[in-house]
């Protein structure tokens, strides 16, 4: 069809041409005959050639050789198109192709419009003065592309191969591919009724509730990391116990209990693509990645991203989570002292450090808390087979000490040796140098540390880039975004996860850093975004696992600078983080708890020992955590699908007069 469209408007004006001078023969032979006498035309007619013969025959020829010409134009015109749409198609198919061998791992969706938009700029450079309906529009000649392609040669179908090539290495990677294919040539919507800031756990907690009230919501997440959402605790725990080695690849990871699952909460089927969601008349959850939140305007409902695309809202979320801290010591080091750093937190983090991890003889981790002792044993563990020298160094006495009391944080910094880790207890880093391509740690005390590698695991500052724009209040004492009993910083916009500092009705102002809470207050925020006016009343739980067999779960505020009572009996194979997951049949333990709170649990008969039996060997055991002689934190040691049980002892807030009959109610002392 182009091609005809295109022919017709070199032919016409020839066409035009010969039309005027046949109108211009026939007038003048008319005239003519108007002007001899009567008589004149009989004698012509009996003695030579008819009046205007000689003019009739050079028409003739005129119109002949026009035609010819015309053939030979068009012939020659058609022949030189067909060359340079061959060229062009092959120039796009190349360009193409290296663009996928540069982004394998990126589908793009906007190829047969690009194609049929350079066609028609190809076609229409022939013609002097194109008409205003030829000038190219995505929508219109996304339509007869598929035609150009199929009629100038039989072997045309040359530009559909590249879309098959990208498909193909979605076979080895689930949900990146379009978490990292929506910056190519993405349309951002630029409304949504549902606007999710972050898209980490809180997010896709709070898109699910929202959809699970509102079954046609809109729900459009925005993140700045190219992936879709993940969970964050097998960066530091599962991953890297896998025999899998394109782990770093797949994500895909094998539970405490053997089962295999991805860290992504859902595949990419899972959502829409953004610049659907506007016109989907179901709604559904679109994930926007690689772009940043840069200004949010309250009072506008809309707020910009770092490429300057405006973005209004209904209601927003925010959900940023928060960045690793590091030592004000190392940031001062220099380039070379933060080229040899990691700040664990993301996916990418998780890819790097394993690979420096096979590729050094030495890493040092500094911190003594969830994370830091996690990545530990994960890599002393590694260390019995590749001779890895790993060194866990932190200011506390002993491993876990701002948690666990003394005596369980000694034994636990002695398992923690056994996994093949060095421990530095009582280090506070003066300075970090590099010298001799190491990297040396001098501590206060002159101990002097020589490294490959450091991993910094100092905490968490909660990410509020946005207040500042916004005009939301930040806590002076907790950090993180203020926010009310119901998640509300305004009457529009609620905060979820690390970043919010929320009022707890039972323990009062607090701001909470693990998997449970994000899932928890993105759940109650979602839910509070469709009217549900929920105050947050559930206490989130946490979990560490040093490994497969030693773990444990904790609820509410655990300090070991409070008074603490421990109550503990045998362990049997059964009391395992492994066992665990075997009897939940999930590796996230959190997923298997409620919001239900235990009503009527019943104690054991079996009699308790005496409290605080302080052993060489804790197999299991209750630790009880006292504010004003008010049970105000728990922790499940080696003791598992038992939390209802905690949390509603928490939210009771009676004073105990005997913690061990407490202790009854978790059935610690049965087999």
């Amino acid at each position: 069809m182009l091609k005809c469209r295109t022919v017709w408007r070199k032919l016409a004006p020839l066409a035009r041409a010969s039309s005027t001078v046949c109108r211009q023969n026939v007038r003048r032979t008319g005239l003519t005959h108007g002007r001899l006498p009567a008589q004149v035309p009989a004698a012509h007619m009996s003695t030579g050639p008819t009046g205007g013969g000689r003019e009739n025959q050079l028409y003739f020829l005129l119109v002949g050789v026009t035609c010819v010409g015309a053939g030979v134009y068009a012939y020659r015109t058609v022949k030189g198109d067909q060359l340079r749409y061959q060229d062009r198609i092959d120039e796009i198919s190349s360009r193409q192709e290296k663009f996928n061998t540069e982004n394998s791992d990126t589908p793009s969706e906007s190829e047969p419009v690009l194609a049929a938009e350079s066609v028609e700029a190809t076609e229409t450079q022939v013609v002097p003065k194109p008409e205003p309906q030829a000038e190219p529009v995505p929508e219109s000649e996304a339509e007869p592309s598929p035609e150009p392609q199929a009629e100038p040669l039989p072997e045309e179908p040359s530009p559909p191969v590249p879309d098959a090539e990208v498909e193909a290495p979605s076979e080895t990677t689930e949900p990146p591919l379009v978490g990292e294919s929506t910056p190519v040539s993405l349309k951002v919507p630029s409304h949504t009724p549902y606007l999710l800031i972050g898209g980490g756990t809180a997010s896709f907690a709070a898109a699910r509730s929202i959809r699970a009230r509102d079954p046609d919501a809109k729900v459009l997440i925005v993140t700045d990391e190219p992936d879709l959402p993940y969970m964050r605790p097998p960066l530091s725990k599962e991953l890297w116990f896998s025999d899998d080695p394109s782990v770093t690849e797949t994500l895909r990871f094998k539970q405490w209990n053997g089962k295999e699952r991805s860290i992504y909460f859902q595949p990419a089927s899972f959502y829409i693509n953004p610049e659907e969601l506007e016109g989907a008349e179901n709604g559904g959850v679109a994930v926007l990645t690689g772009r940043k939140v840069v200004h949010m305007d309250v009072r506008g409902n809309k707020v910009k991203l770092d490429d300057d695309t405006e973005i209004s809202y209904d209601k927003c979320l925010i959900a940023t989570g928060g960045v690793p801290r590091n030592l004000q010591v190392m940031e001062r080091a220099g380039e070379e002292v933060m080229k040899r750093t990691t700040l664990f937190r993301k996916v990418d983090d998780f890819k790097s450090l394993d690979k420096v991890s096979r590729n050094i003889k030495s890493i040092t981790i500094i911190g003594g808390g969830f994370l830091g002792s996690e990545l530990a044993c994960a890599l002393g563990r590694r260390s019995n087979d590749s001779g890895l020298e790993v060194i866990q160094m932190y200011p506390e006495k002993g491993n876990m000490g701002k948690v666990l009391p003394e005596y369980l944080s000694n034994w636990t910094t002695e398992k923690v040796k056994r996994e093949g880790v060095k421990i530095i207890s009582e280090a506070l880093v003066k300075s970090v140098t590099c010298k001799d391509d190491k990297v040396e740690i001098l501590l206060k005390d002159g101990r002097l540390v020589k490294t490959d590698h450091i991993v910094a695991a100092v905490g968490l500052e909660p990410n509020v880039d946005l207040a500042k724009s916004a005009g939301l209040e930040v806590d002076s004492d907790f950090g993180g975004f203020r926010v009310n009993a119901e998640l509300q910083a305004r009457s529009n916009i609620w905060v979820a996860g690390d970043a919010a500092c929320f009022y707890d009705i039972r323990l009062g102002r607090r701001r909470v850093e693990h998997h449970d809470h994000a899932v928890v207050s993105g759940r109650l925020a979602g839910e509070n975004m469709t009217g549900a006016n929920k105050p947050y009343w559930h206490q989130s739980m946490f979990w560490s696992d040093l490994g497969p067999d030693v773990g444990y779960e904790a609820i509410g505020i655990v300090d070991s600078s409070l008074p603490t009572v421990g109550v503990f009996a045998k362990a049997t194979s059964k009391d395992t983080p492994r066992a665990a997951t075997e009897k939940s049949g999930t590796g996230i333990r959190s997923e298997s708890e409620t919001e239900d709170t235990a009503t009527s649990p019943v104690a054991s008969s079996t009699p308790a020992p005496s409290v605080e039996q302080h052993r060489d060997d804790y197999g299991k055991g209750v630790i009880f955590y006292l504010r004003d002689k008010v049970v105000v934190g728990i922790i499940l040691w080696n003791v598992f699908n038992r939390m209802p049980i905690a949390r509603k002892i928490i939210k009771d807030g009676e004073e105990h007069a005997d913690l061990n009959e407490v202790a009854k109610l978790f059935n610690i002392h049965e087999d």
